[in-house]
């Protein structure tokens, strides 16, 4: 069972092997600077589908398949599915897995929904209760722009602290095996409200809870930046990233270079022009899956912090005028050869 290292943070006694994943994005993820790690690219904003949102169901149940058939596994043999992403009840997640017949725990932690369906999936096998399962979200730019802001025909002005929502996906699957990649640790986040209102800043919303889980992992865990090969957030964004780096300054600690931010990561920010840059379920799911996961198995890094965040709000709560709560929740990978 796992050991309790403090208030938040959990260390694996069985630390679940990651069996297999996959990426699958757009058109704008296809010209972005981690276009070769995905397994996906499609030119079709709408995947062959009548409607965006049924198109985000596609590339979803895409993903799944994919990250099994990488993983050698038939869906059939999954324990669980853990999955969501943005859209009210979670409706493409829930329909990408409705005809699977697989037992289903549907997640909604905004953009650090991979973070927490992880999570809850190490538990879940550490425990016992489960063998094999695949943790699943993503998100699309048209289903995101449609139901938090506007319709694309509307045309509005995109503010410079804005990020754009990742048509993308990841999924991984999780469970007993000789994989030199293993999930030993995790960090639950708070919720934490900063009293930012703005829905187009983001980073400023959700960079204090980073702040937050990040000091609490350092504390429980007894380690420092320094004991990391590398330290992911997402998605806070250029901004957020700066805002993260110097909270940390405040408070004696440099995260150096080792840091970096799936939201930066994912987008050339001056030749693509997405703002302050990526967002979204799929942007930290599919940069985990394209990026951080492969360079691990080819030995790029040892030990990673993988640290999702997001924004715990809905239309009608920004509507209202009520400030944006962020979450952040933190695991450690690490390679055991």
């Amino acid at each position: 069972m796992a050991k309790r290292l403090g208030r938040q943070t959990a260390r694996l006694e069985r630390p679940p092997a990651l069996l297999g994943w996959a990426a699958v994005g757009g058109k704008k993820e296809g010209e972005g600077p981690l276009r070769r790690g995905f397994d996906l690219l499609s030119e079709d904003s709408y995947f062959g589908e009548a409607s965006w949102e049924k198109a985000e169901t596609r590339m979803l149940r895409a993903c799944f398949d994919l990250a099994c058939g990488k993983a050698g596994l038939a869906p059939a043999a999954l324990d669980a599915v853990l999955a969501g992403d943005l859209l009210n009840q979670c409706v493409s997640s829930a329909y990408a897995m409705r005809a699977s017949g697989i037992p289903h725990w549907g997640l909604y932690g905004a953009c650090s929904t991979m973070a927490e369906a992880l999570a809850l999936g190490a538990l879940l096998f550490d425990s016992g209760a489960a063998e094999t399962l695949c943790a699943l979200t993503g998100s699309h730019f048209c289903t995101a722009e449609r139901q938090y802001r506007f319709p694309l025909e509307y045309g509005g002005q995109r503010t410079p602290t804005s990020q754009w929502t990742v048509t993308g996906a990841g999924a991984v699957l999780l469970g007993a095996g000789a994989g030199s990649l293993r999930l030993t640790e995790l960090t639950a986040g708070r919720i934490v409200d900063a009293g930012v209102a703005d829905a187009t800043h983001m980073g400023g919303a959700m960079a204090p809870a980073a702040f937050d889980t990040l000091s609490a992992h350092f504390a429980e865990t007894g380690r420092s930046p320094a004991d990391y090969d590398a330290i992911f957030t997402g998605d806070l964004g250029a901004l957020g990233h700066d805002i993260l780096e110097d909270l940390f300054r405040r408070a004696g600690v440099a995260l150096g270079p080792r840091y970096m931010d799936c939201g930066v990561l994912i987008y050339d920010a001056a030749a693509q022009e997405v703002g302050a840059g990526g967002s979204g379920c799929g942007c930290c799911a599919s940069v985990l899956c394209a990026e951080i996961l492969p360079a691990m198995a080819r030995g790029v890094w040892q030990r990673v912090l993988f640290a999702a965040t997001g924004a715990l709000m809905s239309p009608t709560s920004s509507q209202q005028g009520e400030s944006i709560p962020g979450i952040c929740h933190a695991l450690v990978l690490e390679r055991r050869d």
